[in-house]
């Protein structure tokens, strides 16, 4: 039997002067769980909201962007960002959030941060990325950029459940045709 008194807790940290010092308290590690691959989203005016690859560095999320997006005039009009990220894994029970708000801009396109944040999530080998990841020449000659997302409070929220076994089975794809195995 599960018991379904138990709530989740969501732990807050504050930037204070100029820094969170550590993600200590918090129910998982957020400096590991931000080095996955996983896909953020961003809420900004408008209402605005999109999905984006990162990486966290310098207590900043940092995504590329360029002329294909409208993000710097978004940004521009307004620089408050709030952003989530997080696994909701239906085999394992797994769900786990991080949630920011703060303040976001554009700045000029790093390729070793770029090439970071590309190796994150299309793997190690620069010869097998899309033409569109390729960092050869520099991409800020085509006006690639960055957007610097720094969060002045950080949300970590841990509401992993157990999952039940037919959820497993769905989760996995596995076929139910009548019959028991």
């Amino acid at each position: 039997m599960v018991d379904r008194n138990i709530t989740a807790r969501r732990i807050h940290f504050t930037r204070k002067n100029g820094t969170f010092a550590s993600f200590d308290g918090a129910q998982f590690d957020v400096e590991k769980f931000l080095s996955r691959a996983l896909v953020g989203r961003l809420a900004m005016n408008g209402p605005v909201v999109r999905p984006f690859w990162f990486v966290w560095e310098e207590e900043a999320f940092w995504m590329i962007t360029g002329s294909w997006s409208i993000l710097d005039e978004r940004l521009l009009a307004d620089p408050s960002i709030e952003l989530v990220i997080d696994t909701c894994d239906l085999e394992t029970g797994e769900t786990l959030q991080v949630i920011g708000h703060g303040r976001g801009h554009v700045v000029d396109f790093d390729v070793e941060r770029g090439r970071r944040i590309l190796t994150k999530y299309a793997g190690s080998d620069e010869d097998y990325w899309d033409a569109r990841f390729q960092l050869r020449p520099d991409p800020s000659i085509y006006g690639t950029r960055m957007a610097k997302l720094v969060p002045d409070d950080i949300w970590t929220v841990d509401l992993s459940f157990v999952p039940a076994p037919d959820a497993r089975r769905l989760a996995t794809g596995a076929a139910d045709n009548g019959t028991q195995q």
